[in-house]
């Protein structure tokens, strides 16, 4: 109805416009790929096309292009920490994007402005941020920071990442009505094979695009190299991913009108065969009869709308209406040899169904001296959250006093083919409003900003949670709330045009932002009596930031960057905590659950720079450093990283370029006990890089070969981030790859 009613309006607002003004006014087509220059900037800055559209666009914002993610052979978001951004790092353990010291659920990942939820269950707290293909993007914003929440609401508390599929206009070049790309490579960190496809075509108002891709290969490497069986062993263990996506998209021009229909799936297998201290020689799980896995499904339908007229009642118009479908599936399939004697399979499976519509609209007009550039939105969102542990094994039905004794005790843990928490109807409403203000000819402005946020997450008894091993005896109450999120950013050109640099311009802004309790931390609930008992809390409060950033932009492609100082406060902090130790009914582990903490604090700084010094030469750097408090317990946060920094050479023609580049973080000491889990201390390192491309006829054909040789010194390094609080193995197993190599052949037309 929305979506409709939308599409009218802006129909019969526009009717009068479109008869006096020609078509070649209402769209500016995107630059052909091929004229891109050579050497590529990563860095938005003044007089630039402005990173992250509408909804992301300010100073901590940058954008990756889909040229640049090639040229850096960058195909997950670890490469793209290691290569371009030096202020992020992917949290392996957790499967999620940490952006300033703040990971898992507290940074959102948006896909052609679609929340991706971070969807994570009471056994094992991995999400799935990253269930995408890096092969159909188009453009990937990165905002460091809470401001994105005055635009994208509950869950931008650290910051966000917003990906960009691709469009039919990005295969389109030099006015072709068809085009396409093909690319194929090896990829030695995890000895994978990957390839991708895509074709556009034109015809008359009607574009289509249609994308695969796939990617087939093992574990990742580390530097650990001992292959015994337990506790000491340092290898990884063997491990085989399939991964493959689909991308379909239709989009028919009607005038200033364009609706569109999406297609888009996505699927990861991964399977494990434990080698570490799960299992023994001689115990109940044995090396070849304990296998481990996780599968990931994304799928969506969605209908777009963009209308784009300016001068006309809004000078443009966008609106997506959707469903998406997100499964997780953990699973274990293993054989016991002692306790339980028989097959033992596990599958936790989570999915969550959520339909929903974002929509937004942009004005500018003058009043006086004052010009305006409005932005109005909404999103709309209701979701479906079930989850359900099936399993087999020898366990006989459970006693009724609730406990198994003498040589079945062993099924008192690991309880199945049940709910470890009820079915969840989540709602979500938003509203926001934005209006950036120039002054002195558009040399200041000042851009206030407001979003409201109401959200509620409600359970539903089933059969399966009440029948859990843990059910408290009642459902728990709902849980809702609501926020506002304000904002406002002052911008000031110190200099427009200088001989020496384009633009200087300093910039100040303070934002608010929230991050709503997930449905785990609310209502999982897993253990039973005579073992340990993981709970949430349906009384948690949404956490909430109170942040400014301060710095300068300045220059453009030739020369450029920025600098950054960042605070933010935090309240109701959400955080893990021992409710009760081992003892009584619990005596393995007492029992553990979730609580708000009151204040938390992370600061930094954070640098960006280029300089294309000569013809064909290019400079960069990025640099960020931060730090993080408990200001409550008077501790470190665990998830901080290290300082870091990136600096790279490249030099580039028509045929071909190369690059040379060091990626270094200083050791980590500022780390905190968490319980009985300690955080790891971790060393400093310096990785040196070089990767090469040619094009052996650029005028013939748009051929392209990409070599790249990753921590060419085979060093030793962790990632402070990736290693986990609780860690049974030897020091060595956390380690990250030695000595890598990519290589990637692609072709355009």
């Amino acid at each position: 109805m929305a979506f409709g009613t939308l599409v009218l309006m802006l129909a019969a607002a526009s009717a009068a416009e479109a008869q006096q003004r020609s078509r070649q006014a209402t769209t500016n087509p995107p630059p052909a790929a091929g004229d891109a220059p050579v050497v590529l900037d990563q860095i938005n800055v003044q007089g630039e096309a402005q990173a992250g559209g509408a909804l992301l666009s300010g100073p901590t914002t940058t954008r990756v292009t889909r040229q640049e993610l090639d040229r850096e052979q960058v195909q997950s978001l670890t490469d793209l920490s290691n290569r371009v951004e030096a202020g992020i790092t992917f949290n392996r353990q957790t499967n999620s994007l940490n952006i300033r010291g703040l990971d898992g659920a507290r940074v959102l990942t948006t896909i052609d402005g679609i929340r991706q939820p971070f969807l994570v269950d009471t056994r094992i707290t991995r999400g799935a941020q990253n269930a995408f293909d890096f092969d159909s993007l188009s453009t990937l914003d990165l905002l460091r920071g809470g401001s994105g929440a005055a635009t994208l609401g509950s869950g931008a508390l650290g910051g966000a990442l917003a990906v960009r599929t691709l469009d039919p206009e990005d295969l389109l070049r030099n006015g072709r009505s068809y085009g396409a790309l093909a690319k194929t490579g090896y990829d030695s960190t995890d000895r994978a094979w990957f390839g991708s496809a895509a074709a556009a075509a034109r015809m008359g108002n009607t574009s289509v695009l249609l994308q695969g891709g796939f990617r087939n290969g093992h574990e990742v490497d580390s530097k650990g190299n001992v292959k015994t069986i337990g506790a000491t062993r340092t290898a990884p263990n063997p491990s085989d991913f399939d991964q493959y996506n689909f991308l379909a998209k239709i989009y028919q021009q009607v005038g200033e009108h364009r609706f569109g229909v999406t297609g888009e799936f996505f699927k990861r297998s991964d399977r494990t065969q434990t080698r570490t201290n799960t299992v023994s020689l001689t115990g109940n799980f044995r090396p070849g009869a304990h296998e481990t896995g996780e599968d990931v499904e994304r799928s969506r339908v969605s209908l777009s709308y963009d209308y784009k007229l300016p001068g006309s009642f809004f000078d443009e118009a966008h609106a997506t209406l959707y469903w998406q479908r997100l499964r997780r599936d953990d699973l274990v399939n293993a054989w016991r040899y002692t306790s339980i004697i028989g097959p033992y399979g596990r599958d936790n499976q989570s999915v969550e169904d959520a339909y929903g519509f974002n929509g937004y609209v942009l004005k500018s007009f003058n009043t006086g001296i004052l010009t305006h550039k409005l932005t109005a939105g909404t999103e709309l969102r209701m979701s479906t959250l079930e989850q359900y542990s099936s399993g087999i094994d020898n366990c006989p039905p459970t006693p009724a006093s609730g406990r198994y004794t003498g040589a079945f005790t062993t099924c008192n843990n690991l309880h199945t083919n049940q709910a470890d928490q009820p079915n969840v109807d989540g709602k979500l409403v938003g509203f926001y409003l934005h209006d950036e203000i120039g002054l002195l000819n558009d040399r200041l402005r000042v851009t206030p900003g407001l979003r409201y946020d109401w959200y509620e997450e409600k359970p539903k008894d089933t059969p399966a949670y009440t029948a859990s091993s843990s059910y408290p005896g009642s459902l728990p109450p709902s849980s809702s709330d609501s926020a506002w999120s304000p904002r406002i950013r002052l911008e000031y050109d110190i200099l427009k045009n200088a001989p020496w640099v384009k633009d200087v311009t300093f910039f100040a802004q303070w934002a608010k932002s929230f991050r709503g309790p997930t449905a785990n931390e609310l209502y999982g609930r897993f253990g039973a009596k005579g073992t340990y008992l993981r709970q949430g809390n349906p009384e948690l409060r949404p956490e909430v930031g109170n942040g400014v950033d301060v710095g300068l932009r300045f220059g453009d492609k030739q020369l450029g960057g920025s600098v950054t100082y960042f605070h933010t406060d935090y309240r109701n902090f959400i955080d893990t905590y021992q409710i009760a130790p081992a003892g009584g009914d619990y005596p393995q582990g007492g029992i553990t659950g979730y609580r708000n903490i009151a204040r938390a604090e992370i600061q930094g700084v954070e640098l960006n720079g280029q300089y294309a010094f000569a013809p064909n030469w290019l400079l960069r750097g990025s640099f960020a450093y931060t730090r993080g408090r408990n200001k409550t317990d008077d501790t470190f946060i665990n998830s901080i990283p290290p300082v870091q920094g990136i600096v790279a050479i490249a030099y580039g023609t028509d045929r071909w370029g190369a690059e040379v580049s060091a990626k270094m973080a200083g050791k980590r000491d500022d780390v905190a006990l968490s319980g009985t889990d300690v955080g790891f201390k971790a060393p400093g390192y310096t990785l040196f890089n070089a990767s090469a491309w040619w094009r052996p006829a650029p005028e013939i054909a748009d051929l392209e070969l990409q070599i790249g040789v990753y921590n060419i010194f085979d060093r030793k390094y962790w990632d402070a981030v990736s290693v986990p609080l609780s860690r049974p193995q030897a020091r060595d197993y956390y380690s990250e790859p030695g000595r890598t190599v990519k290589a990637t052949l692609k072709y355009q037309f």
